[in-house]
């Protein structure tokens, strides 16, 4: 056989890339490489296997002792499982009306979990002390679903940031009203990486019980984490159950735990998001002062929010693939990646300069 044969040429352009998700990019060449030095041979299935116990001792360095990690196979999933683990029937929970629980999850927290989620406007995507306050709470009403969690997104859906003290802050208000803190943590490497602060400085250390971690959007070819830091609200065997009666209890497990190994390896996760970041950051100084185009919102992560006329993203997109974010307002989103090159960006800022001018 030959080697064309055994190896055919890729179906699409490896060269062409777009600025619509962080989803799009491939996989890290270090994660492809971990999954294949976990291939080979048999290991236990369902999670009993030498990657996922080396797992823990990986995120416990991250984290601190006593965290407990649940690997799944994606945001939804991790999501769900989660808001399930720390909520009974009755319950509600507290985000924000950009929330991607709310906004890009079909429903699954409400149709998968039956949640109520309480939202609440923001103007960056943050939630505060004093917003979650404006919920009214109704202890004891058995009319009214009894909010039990308050959500935050770290980085949120509009590319902001919250930082170590805003985090803290929302953790002894939710705290002091016996509730529990979710992050949604599908880019909190990204967070990490624009704060220059550890995960446990982050996270462990301001009193988060309950993080969706996550991977797909940093390198990984598919992976999240459902990380329990407060053990005494979340016992681990209803975790065990939840997650196999959701769906996202994988056999081959090793592999998904093999890919979370390397991105916290060496800093990868640091590597991976920073460069997204930096790429953002490029992005945004390169149209800033074009006439024409608005940025609204800080650039903090590795999204761009800008506002520019519908008829300029329109023609953009037939050369550039990215998404309308509010289509009213002519605000769209640019998102960079991992493999995101300053020549990919650099092209991009010039069709944008020409589609203004023209």
């Amino acid at each position: 056989m030959s080697d064309s044969a055994s190896f055919p040429s890729p179906l699409h352009d490896p060269s062409v890339r777009g600025f619509a998700s962080d989803n799009y990019s491939g996989v890290h060449p270090e994660v492809l490489a971990a999954i294949v030095r976990a291939n080979g041979g048999h290991q236990v299935s369902y999670g009993e296997d030498v990657y996922t116990e080396h797992l823990q001792e990986v995120f416990a360095a991250h984290f601190g002792d006593g965290v407990q990690a649940f690997p799944v196979f994606n945001g939804t999933g991790a999501n769900v499982v989660s808001l399930q683990s720390v909520t009974e029937r009755w319950d509600a929970v507290i985000c924000t009306s950009t929330a991607h629980i709310h906004v890009d999850e079909c429903a699954a927290p409400e149709r998968m979990g039956g949640l109520k989620l309480l939202t609440v406007a923001t103007p960056d995507g943050k939630l505060t002390p004093e917003l979650i306050a404006t919920v009214p709470l109704g202890r004891g009403d058995e009319h009214h679903a009894q909010p039990r969690v308050v959500s935050i997104t770290q980085t949120t859906e509009l590319g902001t940031a919250y930082t170590v003290e805003e985090i803290r802050a929302i953790a002894e208000h939710v705290h002091a009203h016996d509730m529990v803190l979710h992050v949604d943590g599908s880019r909190l490497s990204n967070a990490a990486a624009t704060l220059g602060v550890s995960f446990r400085e982050m996270i462990t250390d301001t009193g988060v019980d309950i993080v969706s971690f996550g991977g797909t959007k940093n390198g990984l070819l598919g992976g999240e984490a459902v990380l329990v830091l407060n053990t005494t609200a979340v016992p681990a065997m209803k975790m065990k159950f939840l997650r196999k009666q959701s769906m996202q209890l994988a056999s081959k497990m090793r592999f998904i735990s093999a890919q979370l190994i390397a991105l916290l390896t060496d800093d990868l996760y640091l590597r991976n998001a920073g460069h997204a970041n930096a790429m953002a950051r490029r992005l945004v100084e390169g149209v800033r002062d074009l006439p024409g185009l608005t940025i609204p919102l800080p650039v903090q992560a590795n999204g761009v929010f800008p506002i520019l006329p519908s008829e300029v993203s329109e023609r953009l997109m037939e050369k550039f693939r990215f998404y309308f974010w509010d289509e009213s307002a002519g605000q769209v989103r640019w998102m960079c990646s991992f493999d995101t090159t300053e020549a990919d960006v650099d092209a991009f800022i010039a069709a944008i300069r020409a589609e203004l001018a023209a």
